[in-house]
């Protein structure tokens, strides 16, 4: 059983990450099926017809690599029960782009998981710029990972989850104005 991290609660994955095999390979996708799965974009243009088709009754999600462009997915959003973001290293932070264009720019309201190397130190970073799934590395312990989300309590710079920087807020308060 694999889990996530989702609305800050350890829940039961019931989605499968479809990566290229090392030859490069991808399997077919009649393959895919039945079930829900989360393809690559890059792949998923290519063979977009066909996995829609064979998807009309299994929702299917997309996962966007660092150097993929997100403005491309946003006419595709109404076929998508999540989109993932792939942080194929620790020091790989273009996926924080990624999700702030996506829920700021773009809009998307759906789930955006984190998936990749996802680890504990950067999961409230994660939050900060509308990830609210994440599917924390293997070989980390996801029950401490979710400990993370309370080290940090009031940001200051402005993000998704507070669009308002902390100099803003406490002026409000100081004026009289409620946040």
């Amino acid at each position: 059983m694999t889990l996530i991290i989702k609305n800050r609660e350890v829940v039961e994955d019931n989605w499968t990450v479809i990566r290229a095999a090392e030859d490069g390979t991808m399997p077919a996708v009649d393959a895919l099926l039945p079930g829900k799965v989360i393809v690559p974009f890059t792949w998923w243009k290519q063979h977009k017809r066909a996995l829609t088709c064979a998807h009309t009754k299994d929702p299917f999600g997309l996962w966007l690599a660092p150097d993929d462009e997100p403005a491309e997915l946003v006419e595709e959003f109404g076929k998508l029960a999540l989109i993932a973001v792939d942080f194929p290293k620790f020091s790989d932070g273009r996926g924080f782009s990624i999700g702030r264009l996506l829920r700021e720019r773009y809009q998307w309201k759906g789930e955006l998981r984190a998936i990749g190397d996802v680890l504990r130190d950067q999961l409230w970073f994660h939050a900060r710029c509308g990830f609210d799934a994440f599917a924390v590395r293997a070989d980390k312990d996801i029950h401490d990972a979710l400990n993370a989300f309370g080290e940090l309590t009031i940001p200051y710079q402005n993000a998704v989850d507070q669009p308002v920087p902390l100099f803003r807020r406490r002026g409000e308060v100081k004026l009289g104005v409620s946040a």
